[in-house]
């Protein structure tokens, strides 16, 4: 008898290989996913998301490419390690060409002919690059080039670059300020945290065809997460190794020694994500039930008037124009997706997402800035104050009795959910 049919499931839950019939759409995921399918009616539509290795980029990919219609052109580069003529050539092959006794003049007219041959043919053509974090700064100079291709009307070249972190830092070289330039849409896609990995767990089982909450009890959630740090390949893994423990000792369901004996055959230590300051933060709220850990609190302020004041927990803070970011400004001077506020433990960084009328400290225009304790950010009228929340936590008692004096050092807890504007 196999695992599956031990468990009643139809088939595995938890395979490593890319599956859109497996997705779930976190927040996170969701807003990715928006962002790339804006390509499609945005004219100058060019998009990148970054993610940590196993975050499920590629898989959201997938799921994107499946549902593009008939009227849709797409070509995925997912080789990366190339050279500028390599690169067109690996682009051109995508879309039905043999480009490779072509010299790079050559190459480029085939694109270009290509590319308003399908405009002309009233389909929009889409250029996904993955992994695009091993391009060089060369290559990235190409797809600035062709980013640039039009009619007298629009441009006809969408471009999707997806990729692991360090794709982000290689943006913000000086070089590449023309690329940044012609980017529309940026956003980075974090870890799952703890209440979402229950759902992935469950949407997972679910698919698969079994019952979750029978499959993995809810006391494993803990230890998965502190081991995977929310990364949905090492959720996958971990899981997986599980059930298998859960089978070969004919258990029902996978219980929380199983996940430790799973964790011990995979050698595996807790995740990075969860040590140091940024995990005792979290532990803290863990042991106020009922309660919501907020480090960041932004208020809001129109013609010098207080509209707002909110208080948010670690993580991605989105500000802008539509109804569904973290922090809503209905205003004209304010872009969809103006900016986003990134915090943790340690710091909080804010960054224009490509913004028309940009953001200000002071008399500074900034892309990207490390904020300090009551910066205000200027956004046309409108002006945001910072205040950080975080506070040390390091001298809480080895009995987990919080003294006197480490009371007052405490984070600030929240009961109440972060609101919107």
């Amino acid at each position: 008898m196999s695992y599956l049919e031990h468990f009643k499931l139809q088939e595995q839950p938890f395979r490593l290989t890319p599956d859109p019939g497996f997705v779930y759409w976190s927040k996170q995921h969701a807003r990715a996913k928006a962002y790339m399918e804006s390509t499609i009616w945005l004219a100058d539509g060019f998009v990148v998301i970054t993610g940590e290795i196993g975050s499920g980029k590629t898989t959201l990919l997938q799921s994107f490419l499946a549902e593009l219609g008939d009227d849709i052109v797409s070509a995925v580069v997912s080789q990366t390690q190339l050279t500028a003529k390599q690169f067109l050539q690996a682009v051109l092959t995508e879309f039905g060409f043999n480009p490779f006794d072509k010299n790079k003049v050559q190459l480029l007219d085939m694109l270009n002919m290509f590319l308003i041959e399908q405009y002309g043919n009233d389909k929009k053509v889409v250029l996904i690059v993955d992994e695009a974090q091993n391009l060089s700064q060369k290559v990235l100079e190409e797809i600035r080039m062709l980013s640039g291709i039009e009619t007298h009307k629009e441009k006809v070249l969408r471009i999707i670059l997806a990729g692991q972190p360090e794709l982000r830092e290689t943006l913000e070289l000086p070089k590449l300020k023309q690329l940044v330039q012609r980017v529309r849409l940026r956003f980075h896609i974090g870890p799952l945290d703890e209440a979402e990995i229950r759902a992935y767990i469950d949407h997972r089982l679910t698919v698969a065809g079994g019952r979750p909450k029978e499959l993995i009890s809810e006391d494993c959630m803990d230890a998965i997460y502190r081991y995977t740090g929310g990364v949905p390949r090492l959720i996958n893994t971990l899981c997986d190794s599980a059930l298998l423990c859960a089978f070969a000792d004919d258990k029902a369901s996978v219980e929380f020694d199983d996940i430790m004996t799973a964790v011990e055959e995979l050698n595996w230590k807790e995740h990075e994500n969860n040590t140091g300051t940024f995990a005792q933060l979290q532990d803290v709220a863990r042991r106020h039930p009922g309660t919501e850990l907020h480090v960041t609190q932004i208020e809001v302020r129109t013609g010098g008037e207080i509209v707002s004041m909110q208080t948010f927990p670690p993580g991605r803070i989105i500000v802008g124009r539509s109804p569904n970011n973290e922090i809503y400004i209905k205003s004209k001077f304010v872009s969809r997706h103006h900016l986003q506020i990134v915090s943790d433990s340690t710091s909080c960084v804010i960054e224009d997402l490509n913004s028309t009328n940009g953001i200000f400290i002071g008399e500074t225009q900034v892309k990207k800035h490390e904020l300090k304790d009551g910066d205000v950010i200027s956004l046309g009228v409108h002006e945001l104050v910072y205040t950080h929340l975080r506070a040390s936590i390091d001298d809480e008692t080895p009995d987990g009795e919080d003294t006197e004096d480490t009371q007052s050092e405490l984070p600030v807890l929240s009961e109440e959910p972060a609101g919107r504007t």
